[in-house]
């Protein structure tokens, strides 16, 4: 199977005043398509800066990263936007989502970027919501949708335009527990439909969902396993 994912020897160093830090330190890492993999660590441990590089939010200080045959270590910023609009989709802890707009029209905004009329658009926005079982919603705005139901309208904009990965930053840090369940349990199909899904959480119950957990600690990668007793969704923890 082939890397979707290849950092070779990435660090990350910010200088505040005096002060250098180096978030990430020589990071190698693979991932292959189709795979899921929680990023887990403790506050500090550079999960959260290894995430916004593999999201093309940030750039290595050194060390190569290419996705999906693309090396982007060097990308201008509108470069960088372009790949992340491309290949990536985000699902964000706080959602995102912009609250004057209808479930429909968050789903739709990436694709004005990319570039979709808007029939367009509003049949793909369409297909996704339909495809988190939200096209019932397509017309309501945020305030009158659940927690659980924003969060899949997130999933379904990060669906909209096919991405190479789909990247999760803690999905489930603002749902209750049986919502968080609904949401892995989603996960969890559109890993078996051939998505690559990284995660990045603290939690332990929800990183055993996925079939890989890298741990990050002081900027290194402290484990790499395969998960050998991966979590049914539909089971609570």
């Amino acid at each position: 199977m082939s890397s979707i994912i290849s950092t070779s020897e990435i660090s990350r160093k910010y200088v505040m005043g005096s002060e250098i830090i180096m978030a990430l330190k020589s990071i190698t890492i693979n991932i292959d398509k189709g795979e899921y993999v929680s990023f887990m660590g403790p506050s500090g441990s550079g999960k959260s800066t290894l995430m916004n590089i593999i999201g093309c939010l940030d750039t290595p200080t050194d060390g190569t990263y290419v996705l999906n045959d693309h090396d982007v270590s060097d990308l201008t910023e509108n470069e960088l936007a372009e790949i992340r609009n491309k290949e990536i989709g985000f699902v964000f802890q706080t959602f995102n989502l912009l609250p004057r707009a209808s479930a429909l029209e968050n789903v739709a905004l990436p694709l004005v970027y990319a570039g979709y009329n808007s029939s367009e658009r509003e049949e793909k926005a369409l297909a996704a919501l339909a495809g988190v079982g939200l096209d019932d919603r397509a017309y309501h705005k945020p305030n009158e949708l659940s927690g659980g139901q924003r969060q899949r309208v997130a999933i379904a904009r990060a669906l909209v335009n096919d991405p190479s990965i789909i990247l999760a930053d803690e999905p489930t840090g603002n749902l209750d527990s049986k919502t968080s369940y609904d949401i892995m349990d989603l996960f969890q199909e559109l890993h078996d439909k051939g998505n690559t899904i990284i995660m990045v959480t603290h939690e332990e119950d929800i990183a055993e969902y996925s079939h890989r957990i890298v741990r990050l600690r002081d900027g290194l990668i402290e484990s790499d396993v395969l998960n050998k007793n991966i979590r049914s969704a539909r089971t609570p923890a």
